[in-house]
């Protein structure tokens, strides 16, 4: 039987996230997600449960967090969920699972989650363009024509 773990999250961070390099020099950013739902009670009244769920992001998706991502910004992921057990100080066995991002969608920038909107992420500064025009990509010329030989003479059509 064939496996699938696929997990899609969309939520707002609990705190700001924490950057930090493994020793072979990969980005590994930290962060802690609320999910909300709405559920309807008993007696018919509608309540928030909060779901927390630990998000770990490598490579190429840390430094970007790190660097747009703070406490309050509402973030959309796509990842994987992994087990993790541990032995805790007391000694008594530990485990949880969590969430390692491939994907990370900012839905607003800093200056959004300070003012309450939403939005894309503000662009991150780019280098200035050169001064000197680019050259222009001149089109390859077409293949000479196939040499002709006697027998396509006596072809029929």
């Amino acid at each position: 039987m064939a496996s699938y773990n696929r997990i899609i999250l969309c939520g707002n961070l609990t705190a700001d996230p924490e950057l930090a390099y493994a020793p072979s020099g990969i980005a590994i950013c930290k962060m802690r997600l609320a999910v909300n739902e709405r559920v309807k009670s008993q007696s018919g009244e509608w309540t928030e449960r909060t779901c927390f769920v630990d998000v770990t992001a490598f490579g190429n998706q840390a430094e970007p967090c790190n660097q747009y991502l703070s406490k309050g910004s509402p973030i959309l992921l796509e990842g994987k969920l992994r087990y993790e057990t541990w032995d805790a100080p007391d000694g008594s066995k530990r485990s949880k699972h969590s969430v390692v991002a491939d994907r990370v969608q900012f839905l607003s920038t800093r200056s959004e989650d300070e003012q309450g909107g939403g939005g894309a992420p503000a662009p991150r500064p780019s280098a200035p363009a050169a001064s000197a025009p680019r050259p222009q990509a001149t089109k390859p010329s077409p293949p000479p024509p196939p040499a002709q030989t006697e027998d396509d003479e006596n072809l029929p059509f």
